[in-house]
């Protein structure tokens, strides 16, 4: 195999590779060997087939694998004789047509085009100092927490014959829902549980249903919302004959050891206890992420490097990607208003950059200290997906197992969030206790939007995804779903 340096530009690398036609054929060579005990073929016995036979019915079709293979191993080979890590999957241009390459009277040539990661210092991560913001739990958030499950667990008793349904109770109804006098697909259901005031049902149901008596019937008239999910009843008035068979009124709130009992625990001081405990999960994990962002902050300060345009092309591409998404369905986000297409173009290539950037940084810093994810953490966070998908585990599983680049996915967040664990042991970390509001505040509120690194509408927290491991430089981005929150896909009088 030869292989000459063409081009040495910054990042980008081109290498011509050249792999004689004899090394082609002594690999085709290898792998009939490998299949000759295993072929049957009539007129010869089994592991009896002469070499020449197999390459003449086999040759052919096994020659373009040879080449795949050949291409990736002499490509790794060329870049680790110079110690280089591409940042992308090289791109590969053959010279010619490869005809005569698989019929063996060709050498092939090829030319690889690559962009490698950039050599860099890291800063001395003993020199970060920063500062953990923490809360306590306000009591009256445990208290408020405390009255919502008891609202969820309240009960409800039959009001007195004759009573009449007010705000806040809670009926079983049948409905069926008409437009234009003929009944449309998802407008009917039975004992269907509503509670008036819960908004569930489109604008205007619940509130006619005030006054409404066990055993009575009535006729409800509303408008499907403008922006309902179902194209066929968006803006239509339809009219729904409601059946009434029940009209319960909400029992008073206990909050008590009976209320403990229902959640499964001794009493109500362990409930209490319980419901802090969990509080104090939610504000420990705030407390890391604001601290995290911190530290991004500061070695994206400490740190100036050449990036490969190739992983900034494509970290930019998902990010526009959703902005344009977020603003076609939800509008401009407040601090992107009034700006061209080439302002916001421009703000938001600054922080693919930045997310490269720090993606290398911590890269760099795992690998040089040896951190890596253990199959066992893998085998949890798979664990944890696929118990996302209650029925469809097996499908799920064999997805993953299947698709390398899903589980480098996996692998990402845990690499990342390990080597921040192993950064924050060597930095200066005080604390610093401050308010609920202060804790839980957004990092990026008050600053400009491109210069705080923040993202659009869902894409504030940028404490995610930066971390890659050097054998992927994929990123794993969790993009917004668009749930229409005014249907429910069984019942349209919802």
């Amino acid at each position: 195999m030869q292989v000459e340096e063409v081009s040495n530009v910054g990042l980008a690398r081109e290498f011509r590779v050249i792999v004689p036609a004899a090394d082609l054929a002594a690999r085709l060579d290898a792998k009939l060997e490998g299949i000759k005990d295993r072929v049957h073929i009539k007129g010869f016995r089994k592991g009896k087939v002469p070499m020449s036979f197999l390459k003449k019915t086999y040759g052919k079709g096994l020659m373009p694998e040879v080449i795949e293979e050949v291409v990736s191993s002499s490509s790794q080979s060329a870049l680790a004789e110079r110690e280089l890590r591409p940042a992308l999957q090289p791109r590969i241009d053959f010279e010619g047509e490869l005809d005569d390459v698989v019929a063996g009277t060709k050498d092939l040539a090829f030319s690889m085009k690559v962009e490698i990661i950039p050599t860099f210092e890291v800063a001395e991560l003993k020199d970060i100092t920063l500062v953990r913001p923490v809360a306590d739990v306000p009591e009256e958030d445990v208290q408020s927490t405390l009255e919502s499950l008891a609202k969820q667990a309240r009960t409800f008793s039959p009001r007195a014959e004759g009573e009449g349904a007010e705000e806040g109770d809670q009926l079983v109804i049948d409905f069926v829902g008409r437009i234009d006098g003929e009944a449309f697909e998802g407008g009917t259901a039975e004992g269907v549980t509503l509670e008036i005031g819960s908004n569930r049902f489109i604008p205007g149901f619940e509130e006619q249903l005030k006054g409404a008596r066990a055993g009575e019937e009535k006729l409800v008239k509303v408008d499907f919302p403008a922006e309902y999910g179902v194209a066929e009843l968006a803006g239509k008035p339809a009219e729904f004959t409601v059946q009434v068979s029940e009209v319960r009124k909400p029992d008073a709130l206990a909050i008590d050891d009976e209320l403990a009992k229902r959640m499964g625990l001794e009493n109500l001081d362990k409930l209490k206890e319980a419901v802090t405990e969990r509080m104090k999960a939610n504000f420990a994990q705030q407390s890391r992420m604001q601290l995290k962002r911190r530290l991004l902050d500061a070695l994206d300060e400490r740190h100036s490097f050449e990036l490969p345009a190739g992983m900034v092309e494509a970290e930019f591409g998902q990010i526009w990607q959703q902005v344009k998404h977020d603003i076609e369905h939800h509008g401009y986000d407040p601090s992107d208003e009034g700006k061209s297409e080439a302002e916001l173009e421009a703000e938001y290539r600054r922080i693919a950059e930045r997310r490269v950037r720090l993606g290398l940084v911590l890269a760099e810093i795992g690998q040089s200290n040896e951190i890596s994810v253990s199959q066992d953490e893998l085998t949890r966070a798979l664990g944890a997906q696929v118990r996302q998908y209650p029925g469809q585990e097996q499908q799920i599983y064999q997805y993953y197992q299947r698709n390398p680049a899903a589980l480098a996915q996996l692998r990402a967040p845990i690499f990342e969030e390990k080597v921040v664990d192993f950064i924050l042991e060597l930095a200066q970390v005080s604390e610093e206790t401050v308010s609920k509001d202060e804790l839980f505040k957004d990092p990026d509120e008050g600053l400009p939007h491109a210069a705080a690194g923040g993202g659009h509408h869902h894409h504030h927290d940028h404490d995610h995804d930066h971390g890659h491991d050097h054998h992927d430089h994929d990123h794993d981005h969790d993009h917004d779903h668009d749930h229409d929150h005014d249907h429910d896909h069984h019942s349209h009088g919802r």
